[in-house]
């Protein structure tokens, strides 16, 4: 989890009306000027050896009477301080394949 200042953010967000409201959102929205509150996973992708993180944000743009936004972090560039707790699972191993049932959203997984 973490507390943070970004000088400009891009959150999962969209302002058309969707086509399939089960479906998820793959536009985004971009803000700038925001503190933030957010929280998430990171789960390790053994087919590009990365970590793969899922992060969920609170955002309140400073300018606009803290105007909030409210959905997954896509990306940020940090403005000021950023203070992150981080806890290590070790067991069991977290990875978060793609699920085709459910629009190949990828879902976290534990042990498999």
């Amino acid at each position: 989890m973490f507390i943070a200042g970004f000088a400009e953010a891009d959150i999962v967000g969209a302002c058309e009306k969707l086509e399939d409201p089960d479906a998820p959102v793959w536009s985004k929205v971009h803000v700038t000027g925001v503190e933030a509150m957010g929280c998430g996973t990171l789960a390790y992708d053994a087919e590009t050896d990365s970590v793969s993180p899922h992060i969920h944000t609170a955002l309140g743009e400073k300018a606009r009477s803290a105007n909030g936004f409210t959905s997954h972090l896509l990306s940020a560039r940090v403005q000021f301080l950023v203070e992150m707790l981080v806890v290590e699972v070790t067991p069991p191993v977290m990875t978060r394949p793609k699920n085709p049932d459910l629009y190949d959203v990828p879902l976290l997984t534990f042990g498999v």
